[in-house]
């Protein structure tokens, strides 16, 4: 049988629980429900039927002990009269100690005191089992029999309900399960000693007080990966949780400052309560909704002081226990907001930065036989910078010592200049030409997009996907997340902006210059190479849009029109009627500036049509070939007075009408959206008509704060799971609605 020490590095577990009891106090009674309950929580437990008991445990007990993630003692009346048990016991104890495996405990009958000082009942048991036994035995039993005796568990005693008690105790199992690191970041070499350190600086046996703590460092260094992974150790301990990704990008959002903090607010609430589409009116909507509560809250890449104003300005916002943990590249930042409690990420030792490489390059810690000293001098010209290894290392698998040469040769011209997305960018040269195609349109328009949302947009784009997304995840350029989003690194998201501006002009795919754009829309100058524009308007005076520019460019299919930096002044102009191409599948247009969509537009391939703050009055006449679209966004759009028929929108899953304040009711037509998931029409202040006796099977969540004229509430769905109706005329809803949350 293997040792114990050897077992701790495996930390490898057949079953959930093993428990430790006197068969004939409580194998038909206690432990049986227990067991049912179990089950019921998908929890396992070892099963010692046909083993046989003797005066020593069995080696398979043992096992079972040691393959398990908790250990559960049973203490009752008669558990020291079999010396099994107290063996057990010993086996246990030592495994909590050497191993780190949880115990908890259960007093059945019996009184903890009793336990400890062997006494009562219980003390007689034991000096009887005693009497057979030897004096090094007694010793070790009654050491085990003392130590577990502190262990704060549950007293029968203190219970009027037996079956509440079991209920508690599969509760806190499932916690303890839930708290075990996730698998996803075993293999991560040094993670664990930043885990160490971040866990010292939580405090987190501080209950009585609400913490902020820091983490910085360079990008690429391993911020994220680091709150990742503590978000999956800690957050089962606490009552709410959430990781706010991709801040950076979310603060965009074309607002002014107090919009922008109310826009944030809305979205924290939203992701950690777990309620899309809510509506925050004032900033004190995270202190009014979580100082009473022991909240988890991971900030992601924090680059604006503002930021942190909306979302954590004050510690009392939440309640006592709390941790908010704010990852950023500018350590000034969190000084300037008062977070003194930082962990600085360093760069990994030499040896670690090795074991890395090797990782993604051999998939061993070591180098394969011929290659240490290739692999040591491509560390030392990586920077020791996790990302940089992990995108270099997965490039050069499976490729040859004269390949390694070849890759050195290019980053040690590089590194003269310092320049990590240049490093970076060796991953993106070992891609062939449609992968290399996929990371760009990755990194310009599908980052943090879901899986589904990529293949749809893409198909008929002459790339496999599927083969395309594996191909980057193997490479470290991407990687999908546990929501099946594909999310790619800031820096790679750079490499690609980088590859895109050293193109030729004419071999460009897809534009995002701003200045090459307003001339290309101005002056026709587009081709039909070009299947992607992504026109960020900051910063731009004005820019007309001839008629026909978009017209020339037939195999266009994303067109993206947004600002990243408001100052009030819309600064896009279409004098005359233009005409979207033919083939477009992604339409993203913030404030689009006509009454209308263009007469002739083609809808046939369209799957995302996002138009927020826009300027429509109505969208398109008649029944229009639809069957692509997955998602229509018109938030905000305060003229839009009437949806058209969206008979054929069979695929529809998201319709997002926030604000939409002129709208006054939703057509018939949407009876035909059977696979609609999410109806988002808060602030809709003027709707009062919304189709009745319709069954969209599908549809679960439902967000009508505000839509206060609106009495009459929809028997659109039997499946809603979510349902926020707050400040509307709507007192009933129909009996056959099973809701989990009605607000």
């Amino acid at each position: 049988m293997a040792s114990l020490s050897s077992l701790i590095k495996s930390r490898t577990y057949r079953f959930n629980t093993f428990s430790s009891f006197h068969g004939p106090d409580v194998r038909k009674s206690f432990l049986s429900h227990l067991r049912k309950q179990f089950s019921y929580n998908g929890i396992t437990m070892f099963d010692d039927q046909g083993i046989e008991r003797s005066e020593t445990i069995a080696p398979s007990l043992v096992q079972a002990i040691r393959e398990s993630r908790i250990l559960i003692v049973i203490l009752s009346k008669n558990y020291a009269s079999s010396s099994w048990c107290l063996n057990e016991l010993v086996e246990i104890m030592e495994c909590k100690k050497v191993m780190g495996q949880i115990v908890m405990t259960i007093f059945y009958g019996v009184d903890p005191t009793h336990v400890r000082k062997q006494i009562g009942d219980f003390g007689k048991a034991f000096t009887e089992t005693c009497s057979r036994s030897t004096d090094v035995e007694k010793l070790k039993w009654e050491k085990a029999l003392t130590d577990v005796s502190n262990i704060l568990g549950e007293h029968l005693l203190n219970w009027d309900n037996e079956a509440n008690m079991i209920e508690k105790v599969a509760g806190d199992v499932s916690r303890k399960l839930n708290a075990t690191p996730s698998k996803d970041f075993q293999d991560m070499e040094g993670l664990e000693a930043h885990l160490k350190k971040m866990q010292f600086l939580l405090h987190l046996d501080h209950e009585d007080e609400a913490m902020i703590v820091g983490i910085c460092g360079p990008a690429g260094i391993g911020k994220t990966t680091i709150a990742r992974a503590l978000h999956s150790l800690l957050s089962s301990s606490f009552r709410l949780s959430c990781f706010m990704e991709n801040l950076k990008e979310s603060y965009n959002s074309g607002l002014d400052e107090y919009g922008l903090k109310l826009f944030l607010q809305q979205q924290l609430l939203s992701k950690i309560l777990n309620q899309n589409g809510m509506r925050v009116y004032h900033l004190g909507a995270i202190h009014e909704r979580l100082s009473d509560q022991k909240v988890l809250i991971i900030l992601d890449d924090v680059n604006d002081l503002k930021q942190l104003e909306a979302l954590a300005n004050e510690t009392t916002w939440f309640g006592p226990g709390s941790r908010i943990i704010v990852t950023t590249e500018d350590q000034e930042l969190l000084q300037q907001h008062g977070i003194n409690n930082t962990y600085q990420v360093g760069f990994p030792s030499k040896e670690t930065s090795l074991k890395i490489l090797c990782k993604y390059a051999f998939r061993q810690s070591f180098p394969r036989r011929g290659f240490k000293e290739l692999a040591v001098r491509l560390t030392k010209l990586c920077g020791n910078l996790p990302l940089g290894l992990s995108v270099v290392g997965s490039s050069l698998r499976g490729k040859k010592e004269d390949e390694w040469e070849e890759v050195m040769r290019r980053l040690e011209i590089f590194l003269d200049h310092r320049d990590i997305e240049d490093i970076l960018r060796v991953g993106y040269e070992s891609l062939h030409d449609n992968e290399k195609s996929l990371f760009l349109h990755i990194a310009v328009f599908f980052n943090h997009k879901d899986v589904d949302s990529v293949n749809a947009m893409l198909a008929e784009n002459n790339l496999d996907i599927k083969h395309g997304l594996r191909i980057l995840v193997n490479r470290s350029l991407i990687y999908i997340s546990t929501k099946r989003e594909v999310v790619m690194h800031k820096l790679l998201q750079q490499v690609g902006r980088q590859v895109i501006h050293r193109q030729e002009p004419w071999k460009r795919q897809i534009l995002i210059d701003a200045h090459e754009i307003c001339d290309v829309l101005e002056n026709d100058t587009g081709n039909r190479a070009l299947s992607g524009i992504s026109f960020d308007t900051s910063g731009i005076n004005e820019v007309i849009i001839s008629d026909r520019a978009l017209r020339r460019m037939s195999n266009l299919r994303f067109l993206s029109v947004y600002k990243t930096r408001y100052d009030g002044n819309e600064r896009v102009h279409i004098p005359g009627e233009i005409e979207f191409p033919p083939r477009l599948r992604l339409l993203h247009w913030e404030a689009y500036p006509k009454k209308s969509l263009p007469l002739r537009f083609c809808l046939a391939n369209l799957v995302e049509l996002y138009m927020r703050d826009s300027q429509l009055e109505k969208l398109w006449e008649g029944t229009q070939p639809l069957t692509n679209l997955k998602k229509m966004d018109f938030s905000s759009s305060r003229y839009l007075k009437e949806l058209p028929d969206l008979s054929n929108a069979i695929n529809l899953k998201r319709l997002q009408l926030n604000g939409c304040t002129s709208l006054v009711e939703l057509p018939s037509s949407i009876a035909n959206l059977h696979k609609l998931e999410d109806l988002v029409m808060n602030s809709c202040v003027n709707l009062e008509v919304v189709p009745t006796n319709i069954n969209l099977a599908s549809l679960e969540r439902i967000y009508m704060i505000g839509c206060s004229r609106l009495r009459v509430f929809p028997n659109i769905s039997t499946n809603i799971s979510q349902l926020l109706m707050s400040e509307t005329g709507v007192e009933n809803v129909p009996p056959s609605i099973k809701l989990c949350n009605w607000l």
